[in-house]
């Protein structure tokens, strides 16, 4: 069985390159005719982020053209064989017969080549996190912590994770990474302020994003899934917990209200999308570290990306809505 390779990104084409290479459909944008038989356009990406335009110049036999168009899914992983050239401004991937354009079977490519590969080990990162659980003092929070992440399946899940989509710690990993830079945010504040339960900041930590296991999935890009779309990673996330504390008899009744607060409060505000505001310090700290971690690791990974943009000093971003400085 051939296992194919990512050769080149698409962030490094030119015009006149002739390319064999792998990519995958983020959008497929139908079949129309033109002067010599039918064609279809495609979106395709790679794990750069960056798109180009595809366009497959097919014959007169339809029934050939259409069944190959219905074969590519969105998602699929295709082999193309063809030339980049500049149509209105914008570099192009066209296919001309009979040159090809294969989907592939999953086990003929690497998801590392779709999404970004891990940036630290992941398993010393899940190492340190169970070191964590194994401190944590209060017997409700330790059994819950060590019932939800002993869990082969759950362990599994972390490991490979994004943190998200697009915005922040958006690769293989990064849900745990930027579970554990939370963790460190909160540890931080108990040197100023001793007084703060830690086993209950460990527990809103480790735990406030773990209904992104449900939300999201990973297959050639990351995207939501039916019910992350549906209901969210704050109500999966409180649902999993809820049902995880329901299995321990006794869990103490207050101690489960607080951790299920600062799930359901960890974006801060109700604009955020949170149903409830953070109520006590250990719920606000959760939500300012979440937002250190998410809006510290956003910045570094814009300007990163900028800098291959632009000589200038500064690139504005959309998303906050300023101009960052790149220097």
């Amino acid at each position: 069985m051939v296992v194919y390779v990512k050769k080149q990104p698409i962030a490094d084409l030119k015009d006149g390159d002739v390319v064999n290479d792998i990519f995958v459909v983020k959008i497929k944008k139908g079949i129309s005719a033109y002067a010599k038989g039918y064609r279809f356009n495609l979106l395709l990406s790679d794990n750069t982020g960056k798109t180009v335009d595809y366009v497959y110049w097919g014959g007169q036999d339809d029934a050939r053209v259409n069944s190959l168009y219905n074969s590519i899914t969105p998602d699929a992983v295709v082999n193309v064989q063809g030339k980049v050239s500049t149509y209105n401004g914008k570099l192009q991937l066209a296919t001309n017969e009979p040159m090809m354009i294969t989907v592939l079977n999953d086990d003929e490519y690497s998801k590392g080549d779709f999404v970004k590969p891990q940036r630290k080990d992941v398993n010393v990162l899940y190492a340190r996190l169970k070191e964590v659980v194994s401190s944590v003092v209060n017997p409700d929070i330790k059994r819950l912590l060590e019932n939800i992440f002993n869990d082969p399946k759950v362990e599994q899940k972390f490991k490979i994770h994004p943190g998200a989509i697009e915005i922040h710690h958006n690769w293989i990993g990064g849900l745990l990474q930027h579970t554990l830079e939370v963790l460190d945010y909160c540890e931080i504040s108990l040197k100023h302020h001793p007084s703060l339960d830690r086993d209950l900041l460990i527990a809103g930590a480790l735990l406030h994003d773990i209904g992104k296991l449900e939300e999201l999935e990973v297959t050639s890009r990351i995207k939501g899934t039916d019910r992350g779309q549906l209901a969210g990673h704050l109500i999966l996330g409180t649902i999993y917990v809820t049902n995880m504390i329901g299995e321990i008899s006794g869990f103490d009744e207050v101690l489960k209200n607080k951790i299920i607060h600062m799930l359901v409060s960890h974006h801060g505000k109700v604009e955020y999308g949170s149903p409830k505001e953070p109520m006590f310090p250990e719920a606000t700290i959760l939500y300012y570290a979440d937002e250190m971690s998410s809006k510290t690791t956003e910045m570094v990974e814009f300007m990163e990306l900028s800098k291959d943009e632009t000589e200038d000093n500064f690139m504005y971003s959309r998303r906050n809505g300023r101009n960052m400085y790149l220097k």
